[in-house]
């Protein structure tokens, strides 16, 4: 028979590591909010640099949010500082060309993010509030890598998505692409965006794979963790 004070402890500890806060609950809170705030933020000067701001304290947040070594630390802070000043720079001249490029500094600096808050929820250790903060925005921060892949894509091979033309001077473009690369992720698919070219469907593929082997890894992984926690 469970005994009750038993089952209470357990039910306590598992509302603190859903409750709790760290380093990658701050950047899970700062990706659910670029998210919700992304269609409000797109029209008029000051709404774009705001939205700006936020993309710039995601990816510095997104460097500081999991420990690693010296140098793994000045990779990630060096690309996040790249890619919020080619950003700035190209809203402030107007630049198309740099902003190509400043979307090329943010998919590494989320990619080298992501790979730093992967190997931080899978290190052996206690299962926290933190790590399981970050297995969520981990699975947010690969959405928005492919997010930004597409959009090179596209800008690179125009009509690579459909069904009708992206066009990234309108409002709403990118955040098709955000909205597309979760579902592609989730292996949702509504379908009201398309691959259009084999380029395009091979890169689709490719994070479908991805979306389900983190899934499936990290769920492995805090599974096993779980009952030796609960037992100790």
């Amino acid at each position: 028979m469970t005994d009750p004070k038993n089952k209470t402890e357990s039910d306590e500890d598992l509302g603190q590591m859903v409750i709790g806060r760290g380093p990658c609950t701050y950047l899970l809170l700062l990706l659910l909010g670029l998210i919700l705030l992304f269609p409000f933020l797109e029209e008029g000067i000051f709404a774009r640099t705001l939205l700006g701001i936020l993309f710039s304290t995601v990816l510095l947040v997104g460097a500081f949010a999991t420990r690693q070594t010296r140098w793994g630390f000045i990779l990630k802070l060096g690309l996040a500082l790249l890619g919020v000043g080619l950003q700035w720079t190209a809203l402030w001249v107007g630049s198309i060309a740099i902003l190509n490029l400043a979307g090329i500094a943010y998919a590494a600096s989320l990619a080298v993010s992501f790979i730093g808050v992967l190997r931080y929820i899978l290190q052996r250790g206690p299962i926290t509030a933190d790590k399981l903060h970050g297995a969520l925005a981990g699975y947010i921060l690969l959405a928005f890598v492919w997010s930004f892949v597409y959009a090179l894509l596209e800008i690179s091979s125009a009509g690579s998505f459909g069904p009708s033309h992206l066009d990234f001077g309108q409002p709403g473009t990118f955040f098709k692409l955000i909205y597309f690369s979760l579902t592609t992720l989730t292996t949702t698919g509504y379908g009201d965006v398309l691959p259009l070219t084999n380029h395009a469907r091979s890169l689709v593929m490719v994070e479908e794979f991805s979306g389900v082997f983190y899934v499936g890894v990290v769920i492995a992984r805090l599974a096993g963790l779980y009952p030796s926690n609960q037992t100790k």
